[in-house]
């Protein structure tokens, strides 16, 4: 299960994500998402854990819990939208059934 995990400190690395998580069962990955260009981090991560059961736990484990300092946000991690759908998708253009007249 990918796990998101919000409002992390922008002090917090894979490793402190890692081991909040581990003890709760297999960590595949941890990831803290950082800034193309400056490399700091953007406040959040997420956590792969191949058990159901143990993602689960850590989950409501962790959820509202410090780690680093702060108390994070812990649920499941919904599907990226693809590109074209994100942030309510793209600009207008003109509808081929428009009524209006042309110039």
């Amino acid at each position: 299960m990918n796990i998101y995990v919000g409002n992390l400190s922008y002090d917090a690395t894979d490793d402190d994500l890692r081991e909040a998580f581990e003890s709760y069962g297999t960590v595949d990955t941890a990831n803290v998402i950082r800034d193309h260009y400056s490399g700091r981090s953007r406040g959040f991560g997420f956590v792969e854990m191949p058990d159901q059961g143990e993602a689960e736990a850590a989950i409501a484990g962790l959820d509202g819990q410090d780690i680093v300092g702060r108390p994070v946000k812990v649920n499941e991690a919904r599907p990226r939208p693809p590109r074209g759908e994100r942030r309510g998708g793209g600009g207008g253009g003109r509808d081929d059934d428009d009524d209006r007249g042309r110039w």
